[in-house]
């Protein structure tokens, strides 16, 4: 997939082209590229999108910018996935001028052609980025991968640590995240996809560590569960799959450790297929 910054003064070459930010490209974002697919198709044209890199409103008003549920490069990955031969990446729009009625106004003009599909609706509710954030937030990850059709996921570098957790006796493996706000936060049973041939069973922590930091910025931490490799500076994609519990602050190490072991002792339940028992307080 070709990617690209900016507008040009003219295409190089006609292209079927669709615009939007396509943050968590969920299952109505899906429905736009697969029309996309089938028009460049018909027409012998690359498929493309123009996307705005960092979302308008985080440029704009971030105090009020939405919750970002794709970095960039995730974004870009799963366009590709969806078979997109193009991406051009542009700052932010012209306040909101375009419209599709302006495009088909434009239309024989200028020779092109529009076209517009209906809403995804899923469980009668229209399928949209804020439906997926008020999924994730409530913690209703069943929900949320029904909306994208696939399980959320988090990917970045592992990078150094603390080394907190290898001294609790639960190594960890630090995530970056290119994003300050994530769309939730707490305790999840997860599987960590490019740390190993097959995916690892794990569990992670993802929050502001509020027994050991304050006013820390937000942290991704995995346990791979029966794993004792390094995974330092390996790009690595998170998947999580159930939400344990909230993220608590514990009074000390020690309880904070027994919290550990429970999660980790869920963790394994819940892979293991038995019903995992009901999140306790360590104590």
């Amino acid at each position: 997939m070709r990617v690209t910054r900016g507008i040009p003064a003219a295409a190089a070459t006609p292209a079927a082209l669709t615009i939007g930010n396509f943050d968590g490209v969920h299952l109505g974002h899906q429905a736009m590229l697969a029309e996309l697919k089938r028009a460049a198709g018909r027409l012998g044209l690359p498929a493309c999108v123009l996307t705005f890199e960092p979302h308008p409103r985080e440029f704009f008003a971030p105090d009020k910018a939405p919750t970002r549920l794709t970095s960039l490069r995730e974004k870009l990955e799963l366009l590709a996935g969806c078979g997109v031969d193009r991406v051009h990446i542009c700052r932010f729009g012209a306040r909101r001028a375009g419209s599709l009625v302006m495009l088909k106004q434009a239309a024989p003009r200028l020779g092109f052609e529009v076209a517009a599909i209906a809403s995804v609706m899923l469980d009668g509710e229209r399928v949209s980025s804020t439906a997926l954030r008020q999924a994730l937030a409530a913690g209703d990850l069943d929900r949320a991968g029904r909306l994208l059709g696939r399980a959320y996921s988090i990917s970045g570098r592992v990078v150094a640590g603390d080394g907190l957790g290898r001294k609790l006796g639960f190594p960890t493996a630090n995530v970056q995240m290119r994003r300050n706000h994530p769309p939730f936060t707490g305790i999840f049973t997860v599987r960590l996809h490019g740390a190993a041939r097959g995916p690892l069973n794990g569990v992670a922590s993802l929050g502001v560590r509020p027994t050991v930091k304050q006013q820390g910025a937000p942290v991704l931490e995995v346990h791979a569960l029966d794993f004792a490799g390094d995974l330092y500076r390996r790009h690595v994609r998170v998947e999580f799959l159930r939400k344990l519990r909230d993220e608590e602050k514990y009074a000390d190490l020690a309880t904070l450790t027994r919290q550990i072991a429970l999660d980790a002792k869920n963790a394994r339940a819940f892979f293991e297929g038995q019903s995992a028992p009901a999140p306790r307080r360590a104590g």
